[in-house]
C-alpha cells in the first residue's frame, strides 16, 4: 500500500470513529458529573447468558446455582437471576439489519430472499417480535414497530426494494473507509435508538461485514490509536446499556473466502490500552464476538443461519452483580461465565471498560 493511502487511513479513520470516540474522553480527561455516574451504582451491570450443549442445542431450566461468575478471573457474586423462555413480561426484541453498503446487489438480493425465506416459517408467526433496519447510503432507516408478523416485515421488505444499491461512490481504499463510517455511525444510531426500550435486543446483521483495513502496511498515529481506542470503548458500552447481543450473519456463506471467514479472529484478544489497537478491532465480526453473538459464515443455509440467532431469543439467562472498583480509567476487565454441569458452555459478553 502507497504511502499516500496509509496517509489516508490515519486521517480518514480518525474522522470515521469520532462518534463513539465522542462518548469516552481519554484515559485522564475529566467526565462531567451528568456524564460520570459514581458509587456502586455506576458497577452494577446485567448479563445477558446464552447456555448450549455440543451439539448447539440451548439448554433451559438451569439454576442459579449452576453458574460460576468470573471477572477477571475472580469469582463474583450473583445479585439477580432470572431465566427467560417463552412467557415473560417483556419479551426480547430482534432487529434485523439489511445491510446495503457492504454488499454488491446480487449478494443484497441473496440476504434478502434468505430472510423471506425465514420470515416465512410457521405461516409467518415469529415466536419473537422482530424489526427492520435497511442500512444504506443514506444512513440506517430505523423505526419500524417491532411485530411477530413475519408477513408483514416481508411486506416491508418489499416497499424498500428502492433503497438496493447498485455502485459504488468511491472504490479502493477512498471507498473501504467510506464504508467503515457509515456502518459505525449506523451501530451507533441503532444502538441509541434501542436504548429507549428496556427490553434485551439481538440485532442480526446480515452482511460480509465491514473493510478490517489492517496488516502489516498500515500505519496508525499516536492520535488514530487514541481515536481508535475510545471507540472500541464506547461501542462496548453503548451495546451494554442498550442491551444489545450483535450477531454476524454472512449472506456470501461457503463462498465468503478463507481470508474473510477467519482473518478477524486475529482481532479477538481485547486491547487495554491505545498502542494495542488496530481497525480490525471495530469489524463487524469482532464486535459480534465480543457483545455475546454469533458469527456465521460458513453455510449456504443463510434462512438456517438466521434462525440459529434467532433462537437466542428464546432461551437465555439474566445475571446481574457488582462489577470491582476500577484500578484507573478504562480498565478491562474480562468476564467469564462457566455451567457446573458437563458438556455445556456458556455464551455472554466478553468484558467491558470500568471507570473510576
Amino acid at each position: 500500500m502507497s504511502g499516500r493511502y496509509q496517509s489516508l487511513i490515519c486521517v480518514v479513520g480518525f474522522c470515521c470513529l469520532r462518534l463513539f470516540a465522542q462518548q469516552n474522553p481519554p484515559s485522564g480527561e475529566s467526565q462531567s458529573p451528568a456524564s460520570a455516574p459514581r458509587g456502586p451504582a455506576n458497577r452494577h451491570m446485567t448479563l445477558e447468558v446464552t447456555v448450549a450443549d455440543r451439539s448447539g442445542q440451548l439448554i433451559p431450566d438451569l439454576q442459579q446455582q449452576d453458574f460460576t461468575l468470573l471477572d477477571n478471573k475472580q469469582p463474583q457474586q450473583i445479585v439477580s437471576f432470572r431465566a427467560v423462555q417463552r412467557e415473560v413480561s417483556d419479551p426480547p426484541e430482534v432487529v434485523f439489519v439489511i445491510d446495503e453498503v457492504n454488499a454488491g446487489y446480487q449478494t443484497v438480493a441473496i440476504a434478502r430472499k434468505q430472510l423471506q425465506d425465514f420470515l416465512k416459517r410457521d405461516a409467518g408467526k415469529l415466536a419473537r417480535p422482530a424489526s427492520l433496519v435497511f442500512f444504506s447510503d443514506k444512513g440506517a432507516a430505523i423505526g419500524g414497530v417491532p411485530t411477530s408478523d413475519g408477513n408483514a416485515l416481508i411486506a416491508q421488505m418489499n416497499d424498500n426494494e428502492h433503497g438496493l444499491r447498485t455502485s459504488r461512490r468511491s472504490e479502493g481504499a477512498y471507498g473501504a473507509l467510506e464504508r467503515v463510517q457509515l456502518s459505525l455511525n449506523a451501530l451507533g444510531e441503532i444502538a441509541q435508538y434501542e436504548s429507549k426500550r428496556p427490553a434485551r435486543k439481538l440485532v442480526i446483521w446480515i452482511s460480509p461485514g465491514w473493510a478490517l483495513l489492517s496488516g502489516p502496511n498500515i500505519r496508525l498515529s499516536p492520535k488514530d490509536e487514541d481515536s481508535i481506542f475510545r471507540s472500541v470503548i464506547g461501542i462496548s458500552d453503548e451495546l451494554r446499556n442498550s442491551r444489545i447481543t450483535l450477531s454476524s450473519v454472512d449472506p456470501l456463506g461457503a463462498n465468503s473466502g478463507m481470508m474473510r471467514t477467519f482473518y478477524y479472529k486475529d482481532f479477538l484478544k481485547p486491547v487495554k490500552k491505545p498502542n494495542q489497537v488496530n481497525f480490525g478491532n471495530v469489524s463487524l465480526q469482532v464486535i459480534a464476538t465480543q457483545s455475546g453473538g454469533l458469527v456465521l459464515n460458513s453455510s449456504n443455509d443463510i434462512a438456517g443461519e438466521i434462525a440459529r440467532c434467532f433462537a437466542d431469543a428464546s432461551s437465555f439467562y439474566e445475571l446481574s452483580f457488582d462489577g470491582p472498583p476500577a484500578d484507573g480509567p478504562n480498565d478491562y476487565h474480562a468476564l467469564e461465565v462457566k455451567i457446573d454441569k458437563p458438556g455445556l458452555t456458556a455464551r455472554t459478553r466478553a468484558g467491558y471498560y470500568a471507570q473510576p
